[in-house]
């Protein structure tokens, strides 16, 4: 897949999962998910990691790791790809 293609599924899969009113051109690629970017919490981090799995076998069981992939779209997109 394309990575323009991954990063705009990786957003449609952040607004359908986590119900946000942002539209996919309002997500930066590098902009970040928690705190100041996106907002994002904790209870969205939990639902993230479900939907990662869910629509791309993303499977991030150590913690460390998942906040390193969960930073934006574009280290999402980099952990699918190197799957």
């Amino acid at each position: 897949m394309p990575e323009a293609d991954l990063k705009a599924k990786i957003k449609a899969v952040l607004i359908d999962e986590l119900m946000l009113q942002e539209e996919a051109d309002e997500i930066g690629d590098a902009e970040p998910l928690f705190g100041e970017g996106l907002g994002l919490d904790s209870v969205d981090a939990l639902q993230l990691v479900v939907a990662l799995e869910k629509h791309f076998g993303l499977k991030l069981a150590d913690a460390e790791k998942a906040k390193a992939v969960l930073a934006n779209v574009d280290s999402i997109a980099a952990a699918i790809e190197a799957e």
